[in-house]
Order: structure tokens, then C-alpha cells, then sequence
């Protein structure tokens, strides 16, 4: 990390974020990767807990980052331009968090110097999401889960 300034995601707007900056503000939650319906007539998001084929389970990151476009027509990059359409993101989310000028949460590896302070805390996808995998888009309703963050059992912002 000592290409990082110090205190990044607490003192620079988003737009000002270097590429390594912007990637490492990600928690690694793994919650942008479920998998989402849309109702057509009213534009609604319905969650599931599915996972992008991609998303290893474990470790709640992308199993192939640099090619998951090609790998996934519908995988959505999110920049700090796009962060400003994309309303699905979890409330716990840095990127929504730092956008909103919100401190980032006391289990963020960047507050907590552990990458596995999120899953700790409960905040990720790991433990309660399967992937897409082998399951017919066509079942895909069947995964639906009422509340999508519920998961995000320490939502304090200690």
C-alpha cells in the first residue's frame, strides 16, 4: 500500500482518487456481485442470494478482475461516474459511503488493517450466497431474498 497516499478514502473527494486508490477503497464485501433482477414494467431491482459465476465464494472477489467484462455482459464497472446511476449498491458499500461524505466503517480493511474484518463483521457475501453457477436462469426467482443487506448484521459505525 505505499503507493497510496495516507488517509485517502478520508480526505480526497472521489473524483481526485489515483486507479490504485479507487481499487483498494473496494471492501470486499462481494454484495455488487448478486445477482439481480429487474421487473420490467417497473423498473424494481429484486435481490437473490446468487452470486456472479465469477465471485469465488471464499474470498468474495472476482476469480477473473481483468477480464470480467468479456466474461460477463452484464458486469457493471463502477467509477465514480457511474457510482452516481447505480442504486443497488449496499448502504454499507465505501464507494457509496465516500460518495455520500460518509466515514468508511470501523470493520474496512483500511480502518481495521484486516481483509477479513468485513466477513468477521457479517457485512459480506461469504457464508450465505451460492453461486449462479449451474442453476437455469430460468430458477433464478426462486433465490429471491426479501432483504439483501440484512446480512449486514453491524451496521455501527464504530
Amino acid at each position: 500500500m505505499a503507493e497510496l497516499r495516507a488517509k485517502f478514502w478520508d480526505n480526497l473527494p472521489l473524483d481526485d482518487l489515483t486507479q490504485k486508490e479507487w481499487e483498494a477503497l473496494c471492501d470486499g464485501c462481494g454484495l455488487c456481485c448478486l445477482v439481480k433482477l429487474e421487473d420490467e414494467d417497473t423498473g424494481h431491482i429484486y435481490f437473490s442470494k446468487l452470486t456472479c459465476a465469477l465471485l469465488d465464494s471464499h474470498a468474495c472477489h472476482c476469480s477473473e478482475y481483468e477480464n470480467r467484462y468479456k466474461e460477463m455482459a452484464d458486469c457493471r464497472a463502477i467509477t465514480p461516474q457511474s457510482l452516481r446511476q447505480i442504486e443497488w449498491l449496499p448502504p454499507s458499500c465505501a464507494y457509496r459511503l465516500r460518495e455520500q461524505g460518509k466515514p468508511l466503517f470501523s470493520w474496512h480493511y483500511l480502518i481495521s488493517g484486516s481483509k477479513e474484518s468485513v466477513h468477521e463483521a457479517g457485512i459480506s457475501t461469504r457464508g450465505w450466497t451460492i453461486s449462479e453457477k449451474g442453476i437455469p436462469v430460468e430458477d433464478y426467482e426462486d433465490y429471491l431474498v426479501a432483504e439483501p443487506f440484512a446480512q449486514n448484521r453491524n451496521k455501527s459505525n464504530k
